[in-house]
């Protein structure tokens, strides 16, 4: 199954730790584009000039860590599609052009579920998938969530219940799941 991952999910990097260390299970193949990129160190700005400069340092280690996931639409595609917000379509441009199964983002008002599957695609939240893969293979993503929850801690040095981590990367019904 390959995902195109919007900015919106790549962005929190609790959310983005997850996510990466499932694929990297090998429970699905993460796309996007140098546009989505963007985006992500865009909106790391907003924590300040030193937000923006960490986003893109971990945005060269994603791009290494993945080499193949980067997608560039062809030149033209964007022109033939609509979406309700135009600044979404490079993200269903890039899905395309990747061949993705799904769209993986929070902002479903802009992704109508009629439009996308037009396109051969779904769009789901991250939590949603998650729950999915954790349900076709619980050990993986338990796995996966235990380093990444280790490492919050780690990092922060503090005790971080796991349910509250959960929550504040938007996953609160696969933390539900776990807890």
């Amino acid at each position: 199954m390959k995902a195109l991952l919007d900015a919106c999910v790549l962005y929190p990097t609790v959310l983005r730790e997850i996510l990466l260390g499932v694929a990297a299970e090998g429970l699905f193949t993460p796309l996007w584009s140098a546009r989505i990129l963007e985006e992500w160190a865009r909106a790391a700005r907003k924590l300040g000039p030193a937000g923006e400069i960490q986003a893109r340092a971990e945005i060269a280690l994603v791009r290494a860590a993945w080499p193949g996931a980067e997608v560039a639409p062809k030149p033209g595609l964007e022109a033939r599609l609509w979406l309700p917000d135009p600044d979404d379509i490079h993200v269903l441009a890039a899905a395309i052009a990747g061949g993705a199964d799904l769209i993986v983002t929070f902002n479903a008002q802009d992704f109508p579920r009629q439009t996308l599957a037009d396109e051969g695609l779904r769009r789901v939240d991250p939590d949603q998938m998650l729950r999915e893969l954790w349900q076709a293979q619980p050990a993986a993503v338990e796995a996966v969530v235990a380093r990444v929850h280790a490492e919050a801690e780690r990092l922060s040095g503090e005790v971080l219940p796991l349910r509250a981590l959960m929550k504040r990367a938007r996953l609160p019904r696969l933390g539900k799941a776990l807890a």
